[in-house]
């Protein structure tokens, strides 16, 4: 399934009556995920096209965010790298030394070699998006880090 990219916000909110799932994500608990980044706008596309899958909670600062998982357990973290008062992948690192089963991924507008290499060994990423985010690979990427955050504690 293709969905909307963020440029059109009415058909983003609209999206859940095209998907199926929601309803039947509705009848048991929603697996959560938090959201961390600066641009109030952003998230709250982000936040909209993965509610009707997800619990979703959201944090504008990495300080924020590290507050709020003293707090809840999340199955997925997705960060923005530039962040005011501290940047994403240096928060994703403390989360991957104290929730390491959690699953990272850091949305970011460049990626050069040095973080490339940093993303994989020090926070180990489950994936990194580019941005533009478009809203379907970002679902997806997700779900599939769900997945992946379900088989990690299957291996324990």
């Amino acid at each position: 399934m293709d969905l909307p990219r963020p440029e059109a916000k009415s058909t983003v909110a609209g999206m859940s009556s095209a998907n199926p799932k929601p309803a039947e994500a509705d009848s048991k608990k929603k697996e959560a995920v938090l959201l961390v980044d600066d641009e109030k706008p952003l998230l709250e596309v982000f936040t909209a096209a993965l509610a009707p899958i997800f619990e979703i909670t959201t944090a504008t600062t990495a300080r924020e965010a590290d507050f709020i998982l003293q707090k809840k357990s999340f199955k997925v973290v997705v960060a923005d790298h530039l962040m005011p008062g501290g940047n994403g992948m240096n928060f994703l690192v403390r989360a991957r030394e104290e929730f390491p089963h959690m699953q990272r991924v850091l949305v970011t507008g460049y990626m050069k070699p040095e973080m490339l290499l940093r993303s994989v060994n020090e926070a180990a990423l489950f994936r990194y998006l580019l941005k533009p985010v478009a809203i379907a690979e970002l679902v997806k990427v997700v779900q599939d880090a769900a997945k992946a955050y379900d088989a990690s504690l299957a291996k324990k």
